[in-house]
């Protein structure tokens, strides 16, 4: 007995440290106390700049979002050309003949004002872009505590040199916007830029593209276009000079000249472009073989040239049939006459004799007998 009580007695008891243990109370106690200060650190820490520069991120990105979107639906109307009054509570407005008077009274240009539009949305797109792109980058460096001083001093170094070296770049830029924005001209018109005149093939925000008569498309910096000259804006005029011959009745001529602006008015075609009566100038012009008078009408945009080639020829048949010269043509226009009296047909029951010159037409033709 004694041996197995010392046996017994002998045996390692359990440490308290062993895997059977139970931490103590104090113990828990302290470890979710570090737990707790782990959490409260890092949630002061993210309360504080981490939590500002996401919600700097986060508006910003929504302000971004919604100035595009604004930007893209006005230039969306704008080149659609939806007008106002036919837009939400006012749109069953467009829909009344007061709306189609509105519309007929302002019409534009469909190709000419969807490119405006959207290449001025595109631009605005690119600033709002860059605008908030910037003050959210500038916010977020604060938040980090970057010295914005040397920063923005740098900035503006480098935005000075840039500008600088790209200054002809910039200024085509500037001006394409302003070309845009006053819709000074658009594609499709011809205009006279100074270096080069045809008509406007596109129209971006660096150079003008333009195609004159001889098919040489042209490649024009915005910014070196010191004056334009648009032929075909809003409306025009056909102006066309006659020069008659000197001793003819004026009084006559002016009202020859009416009834072939007359002839041209009433052309189902021609005379739908006519937005004004024609006007039949006195004497512009004196020289010494011509007086010179002028016949001008108010025509559509870009119509002046077919109107001006339809009066020329109006004007050339009225005053040959009324037998009245142009400047420096009495003597030709009487040799024209005399030929075509001598060419006219012989008129029926007539019969128009023969001269010794007639060869087989001749009297003698085809008699069967020798001339005496």
């Amino acid at each position: 007995m004694r041996a197995i009580a010392s046996v017994m007695t002998a045996s390692p008891t359990p440490s308290p440290s062993g895997p059977s243990a139970e931490p103590s109370p104090s113990a828990i106690t302290e470890q979710v106390g570090e737990v707790g200060d782990a959490v409260g650190d890092f949630v002061t820490w993210f309360t504080g700049a981490p939590l500002r520069i996401l919600v700097i991120l986060l508006a910003g990105s929504i302000a971004l979002m919604v100035l595009r979107r604004l930007i893209g639906s006005v230039s969306e109307h704008l080149a659609e050309g939806t007008p106002f009054y036919q837009r939400g509570m006012l749109r069953p407005l467009g829909q009344t003949e007061m709306g189609a008077v509105l519309q007929r009274a302002n019409p534009l240009a469909t190709a000419r004002r969807a490119q405006r539009s959207r290449t001025i949305g595109s631009v605005l797109h690119s600033a709002a872009t860059i605008t908030v792109g910037s003050i959210m980058l500038l916010l977020v460096l604060d938040q980090l505590n970057v010295n914005l001083g040397p920063f923005l001093a740098s900035l503006g170094v480098v935005g000075v040199a840039v500008g600088i070296g790209a200054q002809s770049v910039v200024k085509d830029f500037l001006a394409g916007i302003f070309i845009l924005l006053e819709d000074q001209y658009g594609v499709g018109d011809v205009v006279d830029l100074g270096p080069a005149t045809g008509t406007i093939e596109a129209v971006a925000l660096r150079v003008t593209k333009l195609r004159d008569a001889d098919g040489t498309l042209w490649y024009v910096p915005n910014g070196t276009l010191t004056r334009v000259g648009n032929h075909t804006q809003e409306w025009a005029r056909a102006v066309v000079e006659v020069e008659v011959d000197y001793f003819a009745d004026i009084s006559r001529v002016q009202t020859l000249l009416g009834e072939a602006a007359a002839k041209v008015a009433a052309d189902p075609v021609v005379g739908s472009y006519l937005r004004d009566q024609p006007l039949v100038t006195g004497l512009e012009d004196l020289s010494a073989e011509a007086v010179t008078l002028q016949v001008a009408v108010k025509t559509s945009p870009a119509m002046q040239w077919e109107v001006a080639r339809q009066l020329r020829w109006e004007v050339r048949h009225t005053l040959e049939e009324a037998g009245i010269p142009l400047g420096g043509q009495r003597d030709l226009l009487a040799q024209h006459q005399g030929e075509s009296a001598s060419a006219s047909p012989t008129p029926p029951g007539g019969r128009v004799d023969a001269g010794p010159a007639d060869g087989p037409s001749g009297p003698s033709a085809g008699s069967g007998r020798p001339e005496a």
